[in-house]
């Protein structure tokens, strides 16, 4: 139904500094409540559908060449990215975005410049509920903390901003196995106790595909499949591209097998 359509993506087009388009004829929704993963190989598009959508492409010299995007009924896609914060979409960078001079609750304080800092103890009480690693060291600096421990802090950071929509790019990079999976369970358990919808952009397809409600494959600026994540699981395509355990190669030789037929049905 119309009124449970959180986000929706319509024909974006996206390039930077007038190049051609690294983005094309994009769509997607994201419904109220709902995890949404974005699946691709690098440079197949995910951050720049993120960063269109939290307004920081124009920071990265890209524009919305065409389309729109429209949040809980109001088009946004024009909007400043400081305006769209306001408006409760809050976007989690790829890597480790850190203050490491300061110390983990002054981090974590950061997140509340868009809300002027009003009512932290509050928030900060959520975060270390969510990441007790965190409490344990709060006085400590931000610089000492291992990168699963800094994933959890930007994370929380972005939650101290009171998100109604969350943005988290590529959560697993760089990340040993056992990390990973704390990371998407906290993930789950946020967006089912807080009712946060969250898009991910990912290339873990099988942990994407276990945590997240629905899925958008992308290759090549454009979406190949899309559909609920436990039917994107059974596809034969997804797979053998993405789920099945074969080497770089071999997966790499059926992509190229495949691509004529991507390219004929994008066209």
């Amino acid at each position: 139904m119309e009124n449970n359509i959180k986000l929706r993506v319509n024909n974006i087009s996206v390039a930077y500094s007038d190049s051609i388009p690294v983005l094309k004829d994009v769509s997607l929704i994201v419904k109220k409540g709902q995890i949404v993963a974005l699946i691709g190989s690098n440079g197949s598009g995910k951050t720049t559908i993120l960063n269109a959508i939290s307004g920081l492409i124009s920071h990265y010299d890209g524009k919305i060449i065409y389309g729109s995007i429209n949040y809980e009924g109001e088009d946004i896609h024009s909007l400043s990215s400081r305006l769209i914060t306001l408006k409760g979409i809050i976007q989690v960078l790829k890597g480790r975005q850190e203050f490491r001079n300061l110390t983990i609750e002054e981090n974590l304080k950061v997140g509340t410049a868009s809300r002027n800092g009003k009512n932290s103890r509050k928030d900060l009480d959520l975060v270390y509920h969510y990441f007790p690693a965190l409490f344990a060291r709060k006085k400590l600096l931000a610089g000492s903390l291992s990168g699963g421990e800094l994933k959890m802090l930007v994370i929380g950071r972005a939650l101290m901003a009171r998100p109604q929509f969350l943005l988290i790019d590529e959560p697993s990079l760089g990340l040993a196995p056992i990390m990973v999976r704390e990371i998407f369970r906290i993930i789950k358990k946020i967006n089912q106790d807080q009712c946060i919808s969250l898009m991910i952009s990912e290339q873990n397809t099988n942990m994407a595909f276990k945590y997240a409600h629905y899925g958008y494959v992308m290759e090549y600026g454009k979406i190949a499949y899309a559909d609920s994540t436990e039917e994107l699981r059974n596809n034969p395509d997804i797979k053998a591209s993405y789920l099945a355990p074969s080497s770089i190669g071999a997966i790499e030789s059926y992509r190229n097998s495949k691509l004529y037929n991507l390219r004929k049905r994008w066209l």
